[in-house]
């Protein structure tokens, strides 16, 4: 099904033909009608499908030209704020349509400027819009579309009742979009009072991770841990790895650590200034960092193309955070590979993973590294054989050896 099928706006076609995108995804495809036909709308898919553009293109196409400020998007990070600005306005480029983006961290002045100019779009998070429309530079009693991105993370990050303010502000006769990977009885009661008989749109298997990511852990001591991530990444044929750390102080650790070790590394996690994760993100994306390590704060849309390894170096402590995390990579229907290392001290937590998303996870031993004794060193059947890893039995079972980096 070719995009010009679904209803688009021949600005917002071109629009997406520049962005190099040729077929909808599935809850492009899903959604993209319903959208269009001011129906709101319950999004569940999983990472890395193209959620963005499933409520981006649409909202473009029906709000046609530039006016009075029409569209409200609520993100629960600033990440996620800039990167959906960003969408809106590649997508939007062959239109006169404007968006303002507003989050903390920053100063007032360019978002202030921005709104002055008129946007037909506001991409906001929940506190620093409150701040805003507190002082009288926002207004959203012309609000047609509600879209609420990401609403578990928003949950869990505490905004639920910001956001349950700023509902109240927008008009009562809006479409209403809600997107989250998961329907608590919180998000459950906020569907029922916000939106108006929407429609449901789930995506495959919410606990599942991408069927584009082979995914493995890597049992080792607690004191050979960083070894074995070095060797991971010398042993490896990859183009950007993220690592996953648990805490902000690990992250920076293991950041120095490999900088010592000649990786061009970047850092990513909420002690950071605005303008240094900006830097960070920008410099992933563009290949000058080969390796970001960061902690949750990127788990969750943060979509940077061409990631080709996700690495836990902790053991994620929520199950649901690790799929998030691993999504990371293979996105768009790419492949991708994560490596989680783990110590016997974290088993209960990698039952919890197994157990959630339903699955047993190989575990696996590089050849020719020495193991100190650990209880959880034990053959699983290795995963599918691709260009970038060499499978072989062994006398303890299988072991897996990545091929060479370029």
């Amino acid at each position: 099904m070719p995009f010009k099928s679904l209803g688009l706006s021949e600005a917002v076609l071109r629009g997406v033909e520049a962005a190099g995108y040729t077929e909808p995804t599935a809850i492009q495809a899903r959604a993209i009608p319903v959208v269009l036909a001011a129906k709101d709308v319950i999004g569940s898919a999983q990472t890395g499908t193209g959620k963005t553009a499933a409520f981006a293109l649409p909202v473009l196409t029906r709000l046609g030209q530039h006016g009075a400020c029409r569209c409200l998007v609520l993100e629960p990070t600033r990440e996620l704020a800039a990167q959906v600005d960003t969408a809106f306005r590649d997508y939007g480029r062959f239109t006169d349509l404007r968006t303002a983006v507003i989050f903390g961290g920053v100063g007032y002045g360019a978002q202030r400027d921005a709104l002055k100019r008129g946007a037909d779009i506001i991409v906001a998070t929940p506190g620093r819009l409150l701040d805003l429309m507190g002082q009288g530079d926002v207004n959203l009693r012309d609000i047609q579309i509600l879209v609420l991105d990401e609403a578990d993370r928003m949950l869990d990050m505490g905004f639920m009742p910001d956001v349950r303010r700023i509902i109240e502000k927008c008009p009562k006769q809006r479409q209403t979009m809600l997107f989250s990977a998961t329907v608590p009885p919180e998000i459950e009661s906020l569907v029922k009072w916000a939106l108006h008989h929407p429609e449901n749109i789930s995506i495959g298997e919410r606990r599942s991770p991408a069927e584009t990511v082979t995914h493995a852990f890597y049992p080792v001591a607690a004191t050979q841990k960083f070894q074995l991530l070095v060797t991971l990444l010398e042993r490896t044929n990859f183009d950007s790895v993220l690592i996953f750390c648990r805490t902000k102080h690990g992250a920076d650790k293991i950041a120095r650590r490999l900088k010592q070790a000649n990786h061009a590394v970047a850092v990513l996690h909420s002690n950071r200034t605005q303008r240094e994760r900006i830097e960070a993100l920008e410099g992933f994306k563009s290949g000058k960092y080969e390796v970001m390590v960061a902690t949750d704060i990127a788990a969750r849309g943060i979509d940077v193309e061409g990631v080709t390894h996700v690495i836990n170096y902790d053991v994620p402590q929520h199950p649901e955070d690790y799929v998030h995390r691993i999504g990371r990579t293979g996105r768009a229907q790419k492949v991708g590979d994560a490596f989680t290392l783990c110590t016997s001290e974290e088993a209960a937590a990698v039952a919890a993973i197994e157990h959630f998303v339903g699955q047993k996870i190989p575990r696996l031993q590089i050849d020719n590294f020495r193991y100190d004794a650990t209880a959880m060193l034990k053959g699983d059947a290795p995963p599918p054989d691709r260009r970038s890893v060499h499978v072989a039995r062994t006398s303890k079972g299988f072991s897996f050896s990545p091929r060479r980096r370029r």
